[in-house]
């Protein structure tokens, strides 16, 4: 865990209480209905959670595509062709 001066903890500190003031603020600024209906939407998704794990991959392959450009080479095997005398 790193450690924060002093300083930096209250300074942060009151960049999140004037944060939560705004919040207040704007929420105060909303009609009723859709200040309703915007708090239960944080709920539901604060009650979902966070999104689940992606499946592990199989090992060797790349969760990406290589970009434009940039394809690996084919081996030199395959570009052989047999020789003709």
């Amino acid at each position: 865990m790193a450690k924060h001066s002093r300083p930096e903890r209250e300074r942060r500190a009151l960049e999140n209480q004037r944060v939560r003031e705004i919040e207040a603020a704007w929420l105060g600024s909303l009609p009723a209905a859709t200040r309703t209906a915007y708090t239960e939407a944080v709920k539901s998704a604060q009650a979902r959670g966070p999104l689940p794990r992606p499946p592990d991959m199989a090992p060797g392959t790349r969760p990406n595509p290589p970009r434009p450009g940039h394809e690996p080479r084919p081996n030199k095997e395959e570009e052989r062709r047999p020789r003709r005398y």
